[in-house]
């Protein structure tokens, strides 16, 4: 669970960043999509091989240049 806890003479502003930019590397968000509704098991087996073929591709066009 994200937590950010405002510090003396510090900004609301850059504290929400914080808190955002936290909230972002825990993946939160990700899971919480996620977890919002039910995806059948040969669902969630062709968003995964879909996912790892758009990163293979995204590395071979890498590798390429």
């Amino acid at each position: 669970m994200a937590e950010v806890r405002v510090q003396e003479a510090e900004s609301l502003e850059s504290a929400l960043r914080r808190f955002k930019r936290k909230v972002q590397q825990e993946d939160i968000i990700k899971e919480i999509k996620k977890h919002s509704f039910y995806l059948k098991p040969g669902e969630k087996r062709r968003i995964k091989q879909a996912l790892a073929r758009k990163r293979a591709r995204k590395k071979q066009r890498r590798e390429l240049s």
